[in-house]
């Protein structure tokens, strides 16, 4: 796997990478470098040698660099002199970079391939409200549409179908958008179907190519009854709540496998780990899923490991019986 070291003045490597973690689940052979005031560029060269000798595979490294010309590119770039054959150097670092670069690199083996792919998403992270100021060339491009992998020809293929209370956020449009190819997301709630301010607010989270669309639950199924229309069309659905699910399913919904993000704590839920929340009520809706066949895949993310959700709900259920 190609190695990544992010390098930057002050803190900005550490936090980016960070945040790339908490978008897209922690990373193995990344390291961050940071140029802090009391340093010179020898302390700084000796800390960039130091994490790329930390890499697994320290002959692909790609160096992802806050500013060109600055102390820490310049430094990166006195090193690199002696690898240019297989190192690569990407400077202008913003998260859709790094968060690209990740996912890259479950498919490209050199840095220089990387290197050239991730440029494109980085200048499209880059936008401007209101879409006025925006210029014209610098307007985002179209994804290619995904062909239909599996499925009927001319039905929509159900990519992915996940419960997550926040809906659509940075770990579904970037790292599950990254994983699965949707053509469209498609949020199924009839509370945000309501709300005008959360629809587009929803729409506008969308990632480049892919359309989004927020459709109460009755309108789902009507899709799913119906959906000629949607030839080569690879849909990820969100929902809010497990209830949302359970109608969608059984009002036709051909929904086999429910991958479970979040579910949000409220008055009478207890919290048995960092990112579910259960009443009752939600314990009875997934058992009465799972007896009907329904498989639930517990992930905030497609690196994480898969967690096992019978024994999430047994301890959910032990805490509650509990508070009784």
């Amino acid at each position: 796997m190609v190695g990544i070291i992010i390098a930057s003045h002050g803190d900005f490597a550490d936090g980016i990478k960070m945040s790339g973690s908490m978008i897209f689940g922690e990373q193995k052979d990344v390291q961050s470098v940071t140029l802090q005031p009391s340093m010179g560029p020898d302390d700084l060269k000796a800390k960039l040698e130091d994490a790329v000798s930390k890499l697994e595979d320290q002959e692909q490294v790609l160096f992802l660099v806050d500013l060109w010309g600055g102390t820490p590119f310049n430094q990166v770039n006195g090193l690199f002199e002696a690898h240019k054959d297989k190192w690569a150097i990407v400077a202008g670092l913003n998260l859709p970079m790094l968060i690209e670069a990740y996912a890259s690199r479950m498919s490209m083996n050199s840095a220089h391939e990387i290197a050239a792919h991730i440029i494109e998403t980085a200048k499209d992270g880059v936008k401007v409200r209101p879409e006025s100021l925006q210029p014209k060339d610098a307007a985002p491009k179209a994804a290619p549409k995904q062909a239909v992998s599996g499925g009927k020809a001319g039905s929509l293929e159900y990519v992915l179908a996940r419960i997550d209370s926040r809906l659509l956020h940075g770990q579904v449009a970037t790292a599950w958008s990254k994983s699965v190819a949707p053509t469209r997301i498609i949020v199924v709630s009839d509370n945000v179907a309501k709300d005008d301010l959360r629809k587009q607010l929803i729409m506008q989270a969308a990632p480049v190519g892919v359309h989004a669309h927020v459709i109460p639950i009755n309108q789902m199924i009507k899709i799913a009854k119906d959906d000629k229309h949607f030839g080569g069309e690879r849909a990820l659905l969100l929902f809010e709540t497990p209830q949302d699910v359970e109608r969608a399913i059984e009002g036709g919904v051909p929904l086999k496998t429910i991958n479970v993000g979040s579910m949000a704590h409220s008055v009478g839920k207890v919290q048995p780990n960092k990112v579910l929340a259960f009443d009752q009520n939600d314990i009875d809706t997934f058992k009465k899923m799972e007896s009907q066949g329904i498989k639930f895949d517990v992930r905030k993310v497609p690196t994480d490991s898969e967690d096992n959700l019978d024994n999430i709900m047994k301890k959910a259920q032990a805490e509650l019986d509990k508070n009784k």
